[in-house]
């Protein structure tokens, strides 16, 4: 849960570097509320949930990718249908780079 108070924390910071244990455990928190809301039914609540996170799993995604040496704009990939998700999905999992452009390794 941490994790995804600390993203939430950086609800608009767009710059540094998040690791992979800290974007995946914020996905993960995120896919069980929309689940638990829709198993509820109660749709309306669970699409304001979403409203409310889109800018804080964006921005956290970005630092995801700056972990990556890749600029936050990759995520503009998934777009594309099907291959642009995969090849998003597949930056998002890659582990992280030693100092780069955004940052220190946080893993240090």
């Amino acid at each position: 849960m941490d994790y995804f108070i600390g993203a939430l924390k950086q609800y608009a910071d767009f710059t540094g570097r998040a690791r992979r244990k800290e974007y995946w455990m914020f996905i993960l928190i995120y896919m069980i509320i929309n689940i638990i809301l829709a198993v509820l039914g109660l749709d309306a609540i669970s699409a304001l949930v979403g409203l409310a996170l889109l800018i804080p799993s964006i921005s956290i995604a970005a630092r995801r990718l700056h972990d990556t040496s890749r600029s936050g704009w990759w995520q503009l990939i998934a777009l594309i249908p099907v291959l642009g998700f995969i090849v998003l999905i597949v930056f998002l999992a890659q582990d992280s780079h030693d100092a780069n452009e955004y940052g220190e390794n946080p893993k240090i």
